[in-house]
């Protein structure tokens, strides 16, 4: 006797994940981080995302307007957006509000749709507008916020909004009372004038590994890329390799010359790192596509981030390896291929 079975209709594949999809779970990754930021460092970093959407989506609908391509399918994708909340996330949380109009305007109309849009960048927009407000504005893109813990003067929402829209702190306070270098720079400057490590780290400014704050918003950065890596939305091979490289390259250099290099874990609980790893460079359309691909990248990620960390002109340079990767990605993929069945 036989029997039958209900099924559904063909054909039984799962169901493909959307691109929104996809990009609200990154941005729901992230937000333990951002709660974390906003704890440690005050309410700028949520004017700042507030900003960078803001225009990112305005630069968005005027580009895809001007192409003829439909706006509110692609705006629904919240590729825009996601890239505003990266961008947002790497720049002070008191950077004047036209900072963010020009890091979108490069993010989103040059590196994004001057290539082609979405899927067709060849670099990652967010470390593009990043990359360009940091070397064109310098001064703005250095006043950080020490950690409210350790701060004289703390800034409220209202001040924090005055601050952002006015380009000055408000009186009597001056941006030398509310701001200071971060644990990276004050390692640098450190060294530069002949100190050791073990000196420069007497600065209130660092904590247990890293940097004072920091470390606890790379460990919500490291909680929500885990995350990501359980629903696969991400490879290991990216973090695990940059990460990976970092440790063991900062561990030969500490070993080797403790005085002038930090230990590892100061390497990886400082800047921008951790976000980096499972957020920025695994970026499936500006890095590799396969999996020894992924591996070289992710590598070459974390050696160039150490490179400029220790002899290059910025303090962190992990936007500068992810950009400087992206170029050589499609390079990588073309020797890292796997090998076709049967050959």
């Amino acid at each position: 006797m036989s029997r039958t079975f209900e099924t559904g209709g063909a054909p039984h594949f799962p169901p493909h994940s959307s691109v929104a999809g996809v990009m609200l779970q990154v941005i729901y990754a992230l937000m333990p981080a951002i709660a974390a930021h906003a704890w440690f460092f005050g309410p700028g970093i949520l004017v700042q995302l507030i900003l960078a959407i803001a225009f990112a989506l305005g630069f968005e609908a005027l580009t895809l307007k001007i192409r003829k391509k439909p706006v509110r399918l692609f705006l629904g994708d919240f590729s825009a957006v996601l890239t505003a909340v990266l961008f947002a996330l790497c720049v002070p949380p008191l950077a004047p509000w036209w900072i963010a109009l020009f890091g979108m305007l490069f993010a989103i109309v040059i590196a994004k749709h001057l290539y082609g849009g979405l899927g067709y960048n060849m670099f990652n927009p967010a470390m593009v507008g990043y990359v360009v407000v940091l070397i064109s504005f310098p001064q703005a893109m250095t006043a950080w916020l020490p950690p409210l813990s350790i701060a004289q003067d703390s800034l409220g929402l209202l001040d924090t909004m005055v601050t952002i829209f006015t380009g000055n702190p408000p009186s009597p306070l001056s941006w030398d009372a509310i701001t200071q270098a971060t644990p990276l720079d004050t390692l640098r400057t450190g060294i530069a004038s002949g100190q050791m490590i073990s000196e420069a780290r007497q600065s209130p400014v660092f904590g247990d590994f890293g940097g004072l704050g920091w470390e606890w918003i790379a460990n919500w950065y490291a909680l929500g890329g885990v995350w990501l890596l359980w629903r696969r939305i991400i490879n290991w091979h990216v973090p695990a390799a940059m990460i990976g490289s970092v440790l063991i390259l900062g561990t030969a250099a500490w070993l080797a010359d403790p005085g002038n290099n930090p230990a590892p874990l100061q390497h990886v609980f400082s800047g921008a790192l951790i976000v980096g790893a499972f957020f920025i460079a695994t970026d499936p359309v500006s890095g590799c596509t396969s999996n020894r691909g992924r591996l070289v990248f992710g590598a070459g990620v974390g050696i160039i981030t150490l490179v400029i960390r220790r002899w290059g002109g910025y303090p962190d340079g992990v936007a500068f390896a992810v950009l400087l990767m992206n170029m050589a990605a499609p390079l990588i993929d073309r020797y890292t291929r796997p090998r076709i069945f049967g050959q």
